[in-house]
């Protein structure tokens, strides 16, 4: 007898309205983006355990790790059973991460705190993320970046709610701070519980077959054929396996990368950066500092993304990247010079860093063809993988070394911007080397995917 969480139970009928589709997608990546306010637990969480920066930044640094590496080997199980059995087990996992977390707070014992956010929280934030994305680009093949930026900016908006939120409990419950932590994260998971169940529940597919009204699959290779930045010919359809053994693959590897590691360098970090750089700022102007970077880290997925079918992939990628490294040597050199200049130029940051999360789909379907461009998209993810380690680590390392050198305030970090110039000038040339696939042969018949995956970007 077929669950009510099997894929055929959530094909829409006839008439179904696309645009119900994507308040359910902004649950789910709602909830999970509260990975980005991280760091408003971080000064409890170091004075709760006693520990240092860099020790509790490993717990974010895990879960993005998880994050990744569920994204890739889960894609193909995301795709066979469908968006709502893949954002239950996505709630069961993130909502089960905060109540061992509460578990390890509770008993002092940190290394459960590692195993709930960062282990199976991070698999939840996996299955979570591309669950959305797969099914929006079905919903929407005539407007891929603009479908990749609804999904994904749900994710980079997280934080705008779950800031404020998080530091208000923190400061509701009885007590300090520090000792506020568990009944706060039980709080959240009951929060996270309800929204992503409703999500999941109002999610639906296409039928097999659906196109939008006028749309043309063959007037949308040709358009792809023409955007800017690629060259001409029609993309390559690639299997997985294709892809990733061609060189573009892991220059986009390299892009997604450098672009995730300078920005989650910033977002990880963000609440306490903004008390050291300005000493006026407390805790809670802090928090909302860490809901603006968020808000700008979600407009910059839609706005950049929706840009990028205009522009093409690779010149707004050249962008974020140039850019970008620009705006980290303005940090490096003049971030104590007032706090607007600060603010303004790491929420500009933070917007080409959620950009290029929603650009890469749309970047990979270019190049890759339609094919199986869910699985390609995954396997990249593990490019976020390893930028949430390095990211984090460069960030709090530096941070740490500097305190023990006894320095304070803005030098704690002036190297850390330094380092990320570097890796966005690395990103920006293995972007400038991208070149189309076009004329490539494409992958034999034998090894088709399903039709259900071969517009996902899982």
């Amino acid at each position: 007898m077929p669950s009510v969480l099997d894929r055929e139970r959530t094909v829409a009928p006839p008439g179904y309205n696309r645009w119900l589709v994507p308040p359910a997608a902004l649950a789910v990546h709602l909830s999970i983006g509260e990975v980005y306010a991280f760091s408003v637990f971080k000064a409890p969480l170091v004075t709760h355990f006693d520990s240092s920066l860099t020790a509790i930044g490993v717990v974010f640094s895990i879960a993005i790790v998880m994050l990744g590496l569920s994204a890739a080997f889960g894609g193909t199980w995301v795709e066979r059973n469908g968006p709502r059995k893949a954002m239950t087990v996505s709630m069961l996992c993130w909502v089960t991460g905060f109540l061992v977390s509460a578990l390890g707070v509770a008993t002092g014992q940190l290394w459960l705190v590692y195993l709930g956010y960062g282990v199976i929280g991070g698999i939840g934030l996996g299955i979570g993320y591309i669950s959305p994305v797969s099914t929006l680009i079905k919903w929407f093949p005539d407007r891929p970046g603009l479908a990749t930026g609804l999904a994904i900016m749900g994710f980079g908006g997280g934080a705008l709610v779950a800031s404020p939120l998080t530091s208000r409990l923190l400061d509701a419950y009885a007590g300090k701070p520090e000792d506020a932590i568990a009944p706060t994260m039980l709080t959240l998971a009951a929060v996270y519980l309800v929204l992503m169940a409703l999500g999941a529940w109002v999610i639906r597919v296409p039928a097999e077959g659906w196109t939008p009204p006028g749309y043309s699959t063959g007037a949308a290779v040709v358009a792809a054929a023409r955007r800017p930045g690629l060259g001409h010919g029609a993309p390559a359809d690639l299997t997985a396996n294709q892809a990733i053994r061609t060189p573009q693959f892991w220059l986009l590897w390299t892009v997604l990368f450098c672009n995730v590691t300078a920005g989650i360098g910033i977002l990880e970090q963000a609440a306490p950066m903004i008390q050291d750089f300005f000493s006026d700022v407390d805790a809670t102007e802090a928090a909302g500092f860490v809901g603006l970077l968020s808000l700008c880290n979600m407009a910059g997925r839609f706005v950049w993304s929706s840009t990028s079918d205009v522009i093409g992939r690779k010149p707004i990628y050249a962008i974020y990247l140039g850019a970008g490294a620009l705006l980290y040597l303005v940090l490096a050199l003049r971030g104590t010079a007032g706090i607007g200049l600060f603010v303004a130029v790491a929420c500009l940051i933070l917007s080409f860093y959620g950009g290029g999360f929603a650009t890469i789909p749309a970047y990979l379907k270019d190049l890759f063809g339609g094919l199986q461009v869910g699985a390609v998209h995954g396997r990249l993810l593990t490019a976020w993988s390893a930028a949430g380690v390095v990211g984090p680590m460069v960030v709090n390392r530096v941070a740490d070394h500097q305190t023990a050198a006894g320095k304070s305030g803005a030098d704690l970090y002036s190297l850390s911007f330094a380092i990320m110039v570097g890796i966005l000038v690395v990103g920006f040339v293995a972007n400038a080397l991208v070149r189309s696939l076009a004329g490539r042969a494409q992958a034999p018949s034998g090894t088709s995917a399903p039709e259900s995956a071969r517009t996902s970007t899982s």
